[in-house]
């Protein structure tokens, strides 16, 4: 039987076709390299919280970070949280308060002045379904630039056009006062800095609040100083359900939840600072109550319990917000 040339042909891109269907059937997925929007909903009664992250920032090295230990013990607490031992990743994550009559956010983000890991919680927050034209009020723990930066592009305009903006009495007080920054070490004039930037524009518009006082409907002020002069938490009421939004009360809780009485190098008065955690990381232990720390792995949630001298965050299950 002879074979034609067109046969031959013909069977050859047969072949070949069956191939190339084969190695497309079994080729890999191009890899992403990106995280789906992160935003995180949960409920406190008849409240609704949604945690927008902004990513995080890298402290390549590890010395200084804690003033108080060395760097074989910090390098001890990062391996016993199964994270990178020769740096510090320090997440970001920011809280929408949807009251069911006002939009509230607690802190703003790292805005467009961002490290390339950061920055991103815009995207998150419009992502979530919310614009900043919505947003009724912006209440601020306290004056370091992840928490404020957002209130304002670096080209000067407000980002959140509509909203009440409502800080720390004495936060206030002090990062805008002359005489404090005439008188600041060198390292923390850029705090000074950071501050005027965002609130100078605005300081006649700025509602200043006091501690031990409802802010915004169901969620009230509580002072935890040390990190900042003015530095707050606030407990988020509905019903019988509560939330503690614990702020910057410790760094990554890997290492200043488990242990406590260690300080960051952020702490402007670390005996303060120590002693406002244990006071609030005792309470949120014996109430059981819900917690949303601002530097936890997102979606930066869940419970504390106390072991000793030390405490552990239990990460709060994932679940519907019904």
């Amino acid at each position: 039987m002879l074979i034609s040339r067109r046969t031959t042909m013909t069977a050859l891109l047969g072949t070949a076709a069956a191939a190339t269907l084969q190695a497309s059937a079994h080729a890999a997925a191009p890899i992403s390299g990106q995280q789906a929007p992160s935003f995180y909903r949960s409920k406190v009664g008849d409240i609704e919280i949604t945690a927008i992250s902004d990513g995080y920032a890298t402290f390549p090295k590890i010395d200084g970070f804690v003033r108080n230990a060395t760097p074989d013990a910090v390098q001890a607490a990062l391996a016993e949280g199964f994270v990178p031992t020769d740096k510090v990743q320090i997440p970001f994550t920011t809280l929408v308060v949807n009251t069911g009559g006002k939009l509230i956010l607690i802190d703003s983000g790292n805005g467009d002045l961002a490290a390339p890991t950061s920055g991103i919680w815009m995207k998150n927050f419009r992502a979530a379904g919310f614009t900043p034209e919505e947003v009724d009020m912006v209440v601020i723990s306290h004056f370091h630039g992840d928490h404020i930066n957002g209130l304002r592009l670096k080209d000067g305009t407000a980002v959140f056009p509509k909203a009440e903006i409502k800080v720390p009495e004495p936060e206030f007080t002090f990062w805008m006062s002359d005489d404090n920054l005439a008188k600041a070490p060198e390292g923390l004039k850029g705090n000074f800095n950071v501050a005027r930037r965002v609130f100078a524009p605005m300081a006649k518009d700025v509602t200043l609040y006091a501690w031990e006082k409802e802010v915004a409907p169901g969620i009230v002020a509580h002072a935890a100083p040390g990190h900042t002069p003015g530095h707050t938490i606030f407990s988020i009421n509905s019903g019988k359900a509560s939330f503690m939004a614990v702020s910057d009360i410790t760094n990554v809780p890997v290492l200043f939840v488990r242990n406590p009485d260690w300080a960051v190098m952020f702490d402007q008065d670390p005996d303060t600072a120590r002693a406002s955690r244990h006071r609030v990381l005792d309470m949120v232990s014996a109430d059981k109550m819900q917690v949303g720390f601002y530097h936890a792995n997102f979606p930066a949630t869940g419970f504390i319990t106390k072991d000793g001298g030390r405490y552990n965050l239990v990460p709060a299950p994932w679940k519907l917000p019904v």
